[in-house]
């Protein structure tokens, strides 16, 4: 008998060695892959989405990653030390070309998502620009003359000339420094857009720079990032930043993520179009092999779709025929028109040495 039970056991343990072999094989009990930290540098804008749990748990469970970054101003991320750096995730196309000029190609680079830069007033602000004529209403979204807006900012005209006493100073649009940030990379290249009348290049830049630098002079301290000149402008109220130029995104993100704070501010805050405007498209640039996996997994379609529905980027699979309806924030155009090219990275490299 006993000599029965010890075959039986034997049997039976060679049967389940055999099934474990069969499962390892066909991959089922095959360890995870280990997860792999990329670092980098990233625009502000950015960061709401990328400390997303649902985005965090997408590239965690999906693609074993974790993004471990740094805020900085597009500009200023290409120029600093890339050491121990897998990534950069800056808002421009034109951060890629100067990226080039420093450290050559990149080992891979792709466009995320896009946003168009717009303005933010208040409704006061706006009723003024729009008793100018300099404002106007089309089907239900507000777009800005630039080329009317310019002047004002060039010839100095107060606000209290614009009917505005109890604002101080000239007509100005709050940005974040050209030099270093990519917003007030943007606004500078879409004024010498305007100021030459159509796309600036690096010949018909050189006779408007002086304009450029009388519009820009009159702007004060800038801030060296999108995301803190957006919670200024919130913060701080009409007196202080009656108009600033940044990205759709940042408010759609803003109405999403604070829906009771949004509903207090709605009525005062107002999101109005330039005409033209452009396009920031938000580009990551892996700087080394391991940087690469970051591309695909932010190009997963629920990232993108998560870009769009929490966080306003406008994306290839983001519906934005939802526009306000989503959002609950007016004014909100299911499509842009009117966009004008951003100058090469030439003609920019003209426009920040003269605004430095």
């Amino acid at each position: 008998m006993g000599n029965k039970s010890r075959v039986i056991g034997l049997l039976i343990l060679l049967a389940v060695i055999g099934i474990g072999a069969a499962y390892l094989l066909l991959g089922g009990g095959a360890a995870p892959a280990a997860s792999a930290a990329l670092r980098g540098y990233v625009g502000g804008e950015k960061i709401g989405l990328l400390e997303d749990p649902e985005v965090q748990a997408i590239l965690a469970d999906d693609y074993r990653l974790t993004l471990d970054y740094a805020k900085a101003g597009s500009l200023d991320m290409v120029a600093a030390d890339q050491t121990g750096r897998d990534f950069l995730f800056p808002s421009s196309q034109n951060a890629l070309e100067y990226y080039q000029q420093i450290h050559g190609a990149p080992v891979k680079s792709e466009i995320i998502f896009n946003t168009p830069l717009v303005l933010y007033t208040h409704t006061p602000v706006l009723e003024a620009f729009l008793a100018r004529g300099l404002a106007a209403e089309r089907d239900g979204c507000y777009y800005m003359d630039m080329a009317g807006l310019a002047a004002l900012m060039e010839a100095g005209t107060s606000w209290a000339e614009l009917g505005l006493p109890e604002l101080y100073g000239p007509v100005a649009v709050s940005t974040t420094d050209p030099v270093r940030s990519n917003s007030g990379n943007m606004f500078a290249g879409l004024l010498a857009n305007v100021l030459c009348g159509g796309v600036a290049d690096e010949a018909s830049v050189e006779a408007v720079l002086p304009r450029l630098q009388t519009i820009f002079e009159k702007l004060g301290y800038m801030e060296a990032s999108s995301s803190d000149l957006f919670d200024q402008f919130l913060k701080t109220g009409m007196g202080a930043k009656p108009i600033i130029a940044a990205y759709e995104n940042q408010l759609l993100e803003f109405a999403a993520e604070n829906p009771d704070d949004w509903a207090q501010l709605q009525d005062d805050i107002v999101l109005v179009y330039p005409t033209p405007t452009v396009w920031s498209s938000h580009i990551y640039i892996a700087t080394d092999e391991a940087g690469t996996a970051g591309i695909d997994a932010l190009l997963d379609d629920q990232v993108q779709q998560l870009a769009w529905e929490k966080h306003g980027f406008r994306t290839e699979v983001s519906g934005t025929e939802s526009g306000s309806d989503h959002f609950q924030v007016p004014h909100l155009a299911g499509e842009i028109t009117q966009v004008v090219s951003m100058p090469n990275y030439a003609t920019m490299e003209k426009i920040i040495a003269a605004l430095t």
